[in-house]
């Protein structure tokens, strides 16, 4: 046990020089790729004009967003009541998408029980 906490240590102690070592150049290299991302100047304030802008342009897709979703929902209607013609091909497809949406959900609840499979800590 002791041998594997010294193993743990010095692979941690080599990780964080090569970090300390390469870093900064990762660093830079990460800036100079998305320099179209970045506003100038950057300050504080353009930080917090940026975050406003984008909560109320997302606010503002509310409406186009609704819509979508109320088409959507009238297609799978239509699509409930013509069940009779459809293929096999649609309600797979339909059924991969409940399956994802469930595996999403226990995957939601593994975490939120702080990645435990048996029950909620006490």
């Amino acid at each position: 046990m002791a041998s594997k906490i010294q193993q743990l240590q010095s692979q941690a102690c080599q990780a964080s020089k090569f970090v300390a070592k390469h870093g900064t150049a990762y660093y830079k290299q990460l800036l100079e790729q998305n320099k179209q991302y970045i506003v100038e100047p950057p300050s504080v304030e353009k930080c917090n004009e940026l975050s406003k802008q984008l909560f109320y342009t997302r606010l503002a897709s509310i409406p186009g967003r609704y819509e979508a979703f109320w088409k959507e929902l009238d297609s799978v209607k239509q699509m409930w009541k013509n069940r009779k013609e459809l293929k096999v091909e649609d309600a797979g497809i339909a059924a991969l998408f409940g399956l994802e949406c469930f595996a999403w959900y226990c995957a939601g609840e593994i975490v939120g029980r702080g990645f435990t499979f048996t029950g909620y800590y006490p």
